[in-house]
């Protein structure tokens, strides 16, 4: 089913009018009704009563995200949280750390009182404690040194600080968040693969498609690094969008009245 953007975004958020000084423009953008004048909307091109939020030139009209523009936002927003709830897991596994590295030897006797309690059980089922992948790794992180332990704990939350930054500025749809979470996650898809080559899981599986379709999709979308024009073909493409948006909104094609 096809998403009508605009529509749905004005049902949430309310219409965007202007009024245009270029009287042809103005004259297909107004309405007369007999609850009072109405002005088209910018973003979905439906009447809405009442005064228009502002007015100035065709060309100097907000830059009002709509159709495409709008999908990417969304999609762009969707990524914003999916990094920031990434932030947070993170923030906690690093305070799990620090704690562990302040307690492990209360950890370790805890760890191995109930080891000896559940080996029996295990052994009933037919499951070797002693010789557990799981076991054997939890035994290993008592070896570590306390300065390990912390230096571990500062580095998840310099990763944490990044996914949480990435995600704000995702959100408020900033072209340097762009750069960030590309470079970002570009650089961690060799430990991804990596991981995938010790042990295949579907979240593994599904964790790396989703890094690198992010990856490519905000890099060809947003034009970063030269793609597509780079920079200076975004610019251009936004600074054109307000006259376009509304000679579109007013029925006329950009084209026509700019010649």
């Amino acid at each position: 089913m096809k998403i009508d953007w605009d529509r749905r975004t004005c049902a949430r958020r309310g219409h965007i009018t202007y009024l245009p000084h270029e009287q042809d423009l103005r004259e297909k953008l107004h309405a007369a009704t007999a609850l009072g004048e109405a002005w088209r909307c910018l973003r979905c091109g439906d009447f809405a009563l009442g005064a228009p939020h502002g007015s100035g030139p065709a060309a100097e009209a907000p830059l009002v995200p709509r159709g495409k523009v709008l999908r990417d936002l969304f999609i762009l927003r969707f990524l914003a949280v999916e990094r920031a709830i990434r932030g947070v897991f993170i923030v906690l596994a690093a305070v799990g750390v620090w704690q562990f590295s302040n307690r492990k030897d209360a950890v370790r006797r805890f760890f191995d009182e109930y080891i000896a309690v559940f080996r029996p059980v295990a052994r009933h089922f037919h499951y070797d404690l002693d010789h557990s992948p799981v076991v054997g790794t939890i035994q290993k992180t008592f070896g570590y040194q306390h300065s390990t332990l912390m230096l571990v704990a500062g580095a998840l939350l310099v990763y944490a600080l990044i996914e949480i930054i990435e995600g704000v500025g995702l959100w408020r749809a900033k072209r340097w968040a762009e750069y960030l979470t590309v470079v970002a996650t570009a650089a961690f898809l060799p430990l991804e693969i990596y991981e995938l080559t010790e042990k295949v899981s579907w979240l593994k599986i599904a964790t790396l498609v989703i890094n690198i379709l992010a990856v490519l999709y905000i890099a060809a979308t947003k034009r970063l690094f030269g793609l597509r024009g780079g920079r200076k073909a975004f610019d251009e493409e936004r600074q054109s969008a307000s006259l376009m948006e509304v000679e579109t909104s007013a029925g006329v094609p950009a084209a026509a009245h700019n010649g």
